[in-house]
């Protein structure tokens, strides 16, 4: 792998902010930058970056660089929130190394995480996306599963004693 080390950030968001300009986009963004990169547009900019989307689950946190964002009034958006379940088959087939000597880093099988959903009758990833958004990061967790898909958005239901929604029926004009 060649690394490109020449790239101007700095000219590179301009040219997006003239796609802001031109309707083009509606808003702009960073990804995988960290508190100097973003740091170095917000002073350039005259457009600051909407969101910075990181990698961000219960084992990389990343409190800095969130409550730095956040200062900036940048949103920070997780992506495997989940950890990386399939990293292992990923190590073993595409970079050629031993899985087996790799770390179980799986937060879907931590122990304090399975306790936790068992006690609130959850789902291990239905825990873990629910402890990042109460930070106030949006998470994209991936599946292609629908039966996940649909306990994904239940992270944050709140049911009352008839099982519905506290604000059903939806009868608000907008």
């Amino acid at each position: 792998m060649e690394l490109d080390m020449d790239t101007d950030l700095i000219s590179l968001w301009k040219a997006m902010e003239q796609q802001v300009d031109a309707g083009r986009a509606r808003s702009i963004g960073v990804s995988n930058f960290n508190a100097d990169q973003v740091k170095r547009i917000v002073q350039e900019a005259r457009i600051i970056p909407a969101n910075n989307q990181v990698e961000l689950h219960l084992y990389f946190q990343r409190k800095e660089l969130a409550a730095f964002c956040k200062a900036l009034d940048v949103t920070i958006c997780a992506y495997a929130p989940l950890g990386s379940p399939a990293f292992p088959e990923f190590y073993s087939n595409v970079m050629k190394g031993d899985a087996k000597k790799l770390p179980n880093v799986n937060p879907l099988q931590d122990p304090v995480v399975l306790k936790i959903a068992k006690n609130h009758n959850k789902t291990p990833a239905q825990i873990l996306l629910r402890q990042i958004v109460q930070r106030g990061i949006v998470v994209i967790p991936k599946s292609s599963n629908p039966g996940r898909q649909k306990e994904n958005f239940q992270v944050m239901y709140k049911e009352n004693k008839n099982g519905k929604h506290p604000e059903y029926p939806y009868h608000a004009p907008y």
